[in-house]
């Protein structure tokens, strides 16, 4: 399977920088991905460059122009065929975990529309964006970032691009519950010890400790991730344990 990402930006340096590094740069390596970097300034007609303008009505900031988004959505993709447009946005359904594979699961391409300034022109929503999407409730100054945090996130979830699937299983969020911890060597560090169940050779100990801290890490610190998530009989008894060890 390979998984196409596009992105329209007018900072394409900031994008290719993260792309160039760690997981996302060996996916593309082994073209199990590829992300097509778009510099939105080279659709404007005018000798500056321009991709902003004064909003209609007045008001503080500039917006993004509509006819440099038609002018490059028209050339790449003039049909729209295999393609989702989704432009970052404070307005958008929030993005989770369950959104990541409901993008990695379709086969279609990915296209974000990064905006800057105060907004995009609201026709180039109209008219080309399948899906706004929220990576949280706080300002960031452009698109780019929450584009990126989208694309690592759908790509962790394709075949092959980690390496080991069983990471990306055992992640945070994976199945609605925080991770639980990870521990490696030395043995004991400054008079911290790894947890003896952990070197105890006992699979099935091992796997309850797992589920059992999991649960902890979710009730302490996303207790709101427990009133979604459907606890299994295993998982009931173990969240009663933890209830009870902490009154």
């Amino acid at each position: 399977m390979h998984k196409r990402f596009s992105i329209i930006t007018i900072f394409p340096e900031m994008v290719n920088a993260y792309l160039g590094c760690s997981i996302l740069k060996r996916a593309i390596d082994r073209q199990l991905i590829s992300v097509a970097v778009h510099n939105l300034r080279d659709y404007s007609i005018d000798k500056h460059h321009t991709v902003d303008d004064y909003p209609y009505g007045g008001g503080p900031g500039m917006v993004m122009k509509p006819d440099t988004f038609f002018r490059i959505m028209e050339e790449h993709w003039p049909t729209k065929e295999n393609l989702r447009v989704v432009m970052p946005s404070p307005r958008g359904r929030v993005f989770t975990q369950n959104v990541a594979r409901e993008f990695a699961d379709e086969m279609k391409e990915l296209l974000f529309l990064c905006g800057r300034y105060e907004a995009i022109d609201e026709r180039v929503s109209e008219h080309f964006v399948d899906d706004e999407i929220s990576i949280g409730d706080y300002v960031l100054t452009g698109g780019e970032l929450p584009a990126l945090v989208i694309i690592d996130a759908v790509s962790r979830l394709l075949p092959d691009v980690l390496g080991d699937s069983q990471s990306a299983e055992d992640d945070s969020f994976s199945h609605g519950l925080l991770d639980y911890p990870h521990y490696t060597r030395p043995e004991l560090f400054r008079d911290m010890s790894v947890p003896k169940v952990l070197l105890s050779g006992n699979h099935e100990e091992i796997r309850k400790w797992r589920i059992k801290q999991s649960l902890k890490a979710t009730m302490q610190k996303r207790p709101d991730l427990l009133e979604s998530y459907s606890l299994s009989v295993e998982e009931k008894l173990l969240l009663d344990q933890i209830k009870e060890e902490a009154s």
